[in-house]
């Protein structure tokens, strides 16, 4: 052993330190996301103290807070009505994205061809097709479910249209030269290495679902929380308002907390070596 070489109780009290700062930085980020929010809430709170803000231009959250102890009964009944017109436009999409995406990205002449008539289809503000699914539907959940699924479904078709098509060509040779037939290429790799595409896709597409739902309750419900944030500012009850609007955050961060949870389960071998927190080997 050279002489300038630790000595293996040193190694040992260096690896024990370094699993010692892993830990801790895996504890402050757990609690960095609380701290952050309880931070800006009481600013929030401090500013509108300070410069003496009336409650109808900006609430400060202990009057949010309290809105949400007197009205949380219609508070909680319309927020389960946004979340479960939320999910079923949100499960839609998923079914309806996941194919069309695996159809587009196991095809080029697919992908040419309906590529622009999506991205047309996107670049229409949903808010001027809810006026249209009124004439159609009538007011009530069904709009607001389409208007969840036409939102979310755009980002679901793209990243697993993208996950496919990129599988690499002198992949799909060989295993074409191996016999492989194209339903067996995708099945067992297109697929495999599209859903880290896919994940991302469902936690960007479930925040924007809830944006779909609200923007259908403010014009064409009668219950959700758009609704119920529409005839709030209709009274000029402006703390209500901004309780409709953090409880619909929590919402979404719930379900993207979901979709992570899933993710890592899933498809965690695609997130190996992220963790800049494990403690490395000794000697490295």
């Amino acid at each position: 052993m050279p002489p300038d070489a630790p000595s293996p109780t040193a190694a040992q009290r260096r690896i024990d330190a370094m699993a010692v700062a892993a830990r801790r930085r895996r504890r402050l980020q757990a609690a960095l996301p609380w701290i952050i929010i309880l931070g800006s809430f009481l600013l929030w709170e401090v500013i509108c103290r300070a410069f003496a803000i009336e409650p109808f231009v900006l609430p400060a959250p202990s009057a949010i807070g309290a809105s949400m102890v007197k009205w949380w009964l219609p508070l909680l009944d319309n927020a389960w009505q946004t979340l479960v017109t939320t999910l079923i436009g949100f499960a839609l999409a998923i079914v309806f994205g996941l194919l069309l995406g695996v159809a587009i990205g196991s095809s080029t002449l697919l992908y040419h061809g309906l590529y622009p008539l999506l991205i047309a289809f996107n670049s229409v503000p949903k808010v001027a097709v809810v006026p249209i699914l009124v004439v159609w539907f009538g007011i009530g959940t069904i709009p607001a479910v389409i208007t969840a699924f036409l939102i979310s479904f755009f980002p679901i078709v793209v990243n697993v249209a993208t996950g496919i098509a990129t599988v690499e060509p002198e992949l799909r040779d060989v295993l074409r030269a191996l016999g492989a037939r194209p339903a067996d290429i995708i099945r067992k790799v297109g697929l495999p290495r599209a859903m880290p595409y896919f994940f991302a896709s469902l936690k960007i597409a479930i925040t924007v679902a809830f944006v779909g739902s609200i923007m259908a309750e403010t014009v064409a419900a009668n219950k959700g929380i758009g609704h119920l944030m529409m005839l709030a500012s209709s009274r000029f009850d402006v703390p209500l308002v901004f309780a409709g609007l953090i409880i619909t955050g929590v919402m979404g961060v719930i379900m993207y907390v979901v979709a992570v949870a899933v993710e890592n389960r899933t498809t965690g071998w695609a997130m190996r070596g992220q963790d800049s927190g494990q403690a490395p080997v000794a000697g490295v």
